[in-house]
């Protein structure tokens, strides 16, 4: 796996201009607040499109300005877990897991509700509704439902920021478990 980005966009008087590689396993970006993080993420999930740049994922060329080549999000498959969880309110914690697979090839739709409820300590969880859990819950939810979506590559756009303390040092051992046990590449 690799990712390759070279992006540069103006919005206003901030002008972020970025290129990396990045190969498997997980890829930080770091910054002060307001660097640009956020808005490259949603770049390389193509929920913004770059003023200039490529992205290019496994050779395939997904952003590319010069040439007019912008794949839809869509057709990406790219996992997304924001900053809050977004969980449907009106949803049980099972039905919004499930709502994952509806972005799944239809081939890959079958399987591992079960694996990622146990990867994410979650089945106790499951007849809930998302005013019932916790910050970290929630957050090991939405990365649920982004992993049911069969993503080729996942994005995390802080997914600890809206944390407290308490709630991060629980969701931390979670996300090592997703690194360690899965070979889904995360930035």
């Amino acid at each position: 796996m690799t990712l390759l980005v070279e992006a540069r966009l103006k919005l206003g008087d901030f002008t972020l201009d970025a290129r990396f590689a990045s190969h498997a396993g997980v890829t930080a970006l770091f910054g002060p607040s307001g660097s640009g993080k956020s808005t490259l993420v949603n770049i390389i999930g193509g929920l913004i499109r770059p003023d200039h740049g490529r992205v290019v994922f496994d050779d395939v060329v997904l952003v590319d300005t010069a040439r007019g080549i912008h794949v839809p999000k869509h057709k990406r498959r790219f996992g997304y877990v924001f900053q809050e969880a977004r969980l449907f309110p009106h949803l049980s914690v099972r039905r919004n897991l499930l709502f994952g697979r509806w972005f799944a090839p239809a081939s890959l739709r079958a399987g591992n509700l079960g694996q990622v409820v146990d990867l994410l300590g979650i089945g106790h969880l499951l007849d809930r509704r998302p005013d019932a859990l916790s910050g970290g819950e929630k957050q090991r939810v939405a990365i649920g439902r982004a992993l049911l979506s069969e993503p080729r590559l996942l994005l995390m756009d802080e997914p600890l920021a809206a944390l407290d303390e308490a709630r991060k040092a629980e969701i931390l051992p979670y996300l090592e478990r997703l690194r360690d046990e899965t070979r889904i590449p995360i930035v």
